[in-house]
């Protein structure tokens, strides 16, 4: 990913935009160099690698998973808020529209996860992250039940090897303009500018 300098997150920005956005692409090359792409859960956990882990699953009928036999990294993207930026809002001038946004690539190679309780143990975390502690657990399903589900899935954890964020909001504008940014996207009504705007605001706007 293209990251200039004043556009450069931090580890901790990544394992936040990870937990709050755990909907994400998981991308692994074939041996042609042909990518395979799977959209999906994936949940950032603090053990399991140098920076933290990656847990989710795939339908086993996804031809995505034999890919991991072959032990080279995969991607996951992960996007947070991000909100068009109209070059109105700046001071007068020639300027352009452009995006701000925020979002993390974490590279790793995944573990296939054979074992049923370790499966059902990844299943477990993923509706309890979702559903609350109060929620649907896999307790709800008939005995037996979930250790039969388990054969229609691939369970996996990605011990993460590099992380790359990204915080792109006007970093390279003056302060004039990233508080006009800022403002314009408090004021909006998409949930993704103002949570773009909280992000600015963040990093100094």
């Amino acid at each position: 990913m293209y990251v200039p300098k004043h556009f450069e997150g931090a580890e901790s920005d990544a394992r936040e935009i990870m937990a709050a956005h755990s909907w994400a692409l998981l991308t692994t090359t074939d041996a042609e160099g042909a990518p395979l792409t799977t959209h999906l859960s994936l949940l950032w956990r603090a053990e399991g690698g140098p920076q933290g882990s990656l847990i989710g699953h795939m339908a086993r009928a996804n031809p995505h998973w034999r890919l991991f036999a072959r032990g080279t990294p995969s991607l996951a993207l992960f996007w947070g808020p991000h909100a068009y930026v109209s070059p109105t809002w700046y001071t007068p001038g020639a300027k352009v529209p452009t995006w701000n946004y925020v979002t993390v690539h974490a590279w790793g190679r995944v573990e296939i996860v054979n074992e049923t309780a370790g499966a059902l143990a990844i299943l477990a975390d993923l509706a309890r992250a979702y559903e609350g502690e109060a929620g649907w657990t896999l307790g709800a399903l008939p005995p037996g039940n979930a250790e039969a589900q388990t054969r229609g899935i691939v369970a996996f954890r990605m011990p993460i090897e590099r992380l790359e964020t990204k915080l792109k909001l006007s970093q390279n504008r003056d302060a004039g303009d990233r508080a006009r940014v800022a403002a314009k996207l408090e004021a909006s009504a998409d949930q993704d500018a103002r949570a773009t705007a909280r992000w600015m605001r963040r990093t100094g706007s």
